[in-house]
Order: structure tokens, then sequence, then C-alpha cells
């Protein structure tokens, strides 16, 4: 049996903290092993716990969300960061994703759905759920160039990086697109080198804000 996911709980609201720690302590492959108001909080408790992930709100005094989320990853590079917000506009997921966020999630979200953007994002995937996704998309078509002539990346690199939109392993992209998972490897590494991208949650926010995304507004 895999040790459960080690959770920081980040929020300036104690009312929130405490609903977040009650939701969680339900979960055997889930432990919170401490909780933080603000970022200063969380930045001197990463040393200490050392988490697998941390729930991180945005908007909080003295050190918000946005320049915690660096200063975490700089202290410790293996922890993955999940926010959690009550702002879903497509500048706030951009920026989250770009300063190194995994996932963002609205604190509306059902349980079950903050259960699996946990586990998701310690696994190192990115986790976008279709809600914001689709408002991402129709926030940036207002805004974004569409794709240039000179897009870099080949019909089937366009293919892949539609279905990281989506949420989709490498091995569930393997499965719709018929080629070996190894195959799939190579082509997200090619997207992320070609279009100088850290990682699949800045491939799929670059989807989405390109308008490369199949999602169906009626899920």
């Amino acid at each position: 049996m895999n040790p459960p996911v080690r959770v920081l709980v980040v929020d300036d609201q104690a009312v929130v903290r405490q609903g977040l720690v009650a939701i969680l302590s339900y979960q055997e492959d889930i432990e919170v092993i401490g909780q933080a108001k603000n970022g200063f909080e969380a930045i001197h408790l990463i040393p200490e716990l050392s988490p697998d992930v941390v729930l991180l709100d945005l908007v909080m005094p003295e050190l918000d969300g946005l320049q915690t989320i660096p200063e975490i990853l700089t202290l410790a590079p293996e922890t993955h960061i999940l926010v959690v917000t009550g702002y879903g506009d497509a500048e706030r997921v951009y920026q989250a994703i770009k300063s190194g966020a995994l996932g963002y999630i609205l604190k509306d979200t059902p349980h079950e759905e903050l259960i699996k953007a946990i586990h998701e994002v310690s696994r190192g995937e990115a986790f976008i759920p279709p809600s914001i996704a689709l408002r991402m998309i129709r926030e940036s078509n207002q805004l974004s160039p569409s794709v240039s002539q000179d897009f870099p990346l080949t019909p089937r690199e366009v293919e892949t990086l539609k279905h990281i939109a989506q949420g989709l392993t490498n091995q569930d992209i393997a499965t719709e697109l018929v080629v070996h998972e190894r195959t799939i490897a190579k082509y997200v590494s090619n997207i992320l080198s070609k279009l100088h991208l850290a990682n699949r949650t800045q491939a799929a926010l670059y989807a989405l804000r390109k308008g490369l995304s199949d999602l169906d507004e009626d899920e």
C-alpha cells in the first residue's frame, strides 16, 4: 500500500482551512500534516513538513498565493501545488500555472473532485476542471491571437496537446491515437520543448488560451 499523500493547507480563512481538513480526514490515503494562514507561514513550514501537495489560496494578506508559489518551489521543487480559490477568471488561472502550480480548482468544487485533484497533482499531473477550462476558452478566445502559420507543432503533436488539455494521461492519449505510450511521451517532450513550457499543466493552459481544446461545452 502506498503511503498517504501529505498535504499542507494554506488559507487565511480559518473556516475554510477547517472545512478542508474535515473533508480530507475521511480519506485514508491523504494526511493533512499542517495548516498556515498566509504565504509566510507556509514558507516557514515547508522545510519542516516536506508536504507532497500544498492546497493554496490565492488571495491572502501579507503574502498572497501568486507570490508564495515560486517561493515554495524554490524551497521544495518536489512539492506540488494545487490552488484552491474562489476566483476562476482566465487571467488568475494563467498566472497561477505560469508561477508553477500544477492544478487549479474552486472552493465550491465537489468533494470527490477535490480528492481526485489532490491525487493527480501529487503524481505530477495537471488538473484543471472542465468548468474552469471552458471559462478560460470563452475569455481567452476574445483576447488571444489564433494559432499562426508558423506554429511549430506537427499535426500529431497538436492532437496530443488537445488531449493534454482534456486532462488525459499519456496512456489515455496513446489509446485514443492508437500508438505506443512511448510515442506519446516523445510527443509531449517535443511540445514542451518547442513551446518553451515547463510542464503538462502549462501545456494544457497554452492549448486552452489558443483555442485548441475540443472540450464540449455541454459537459
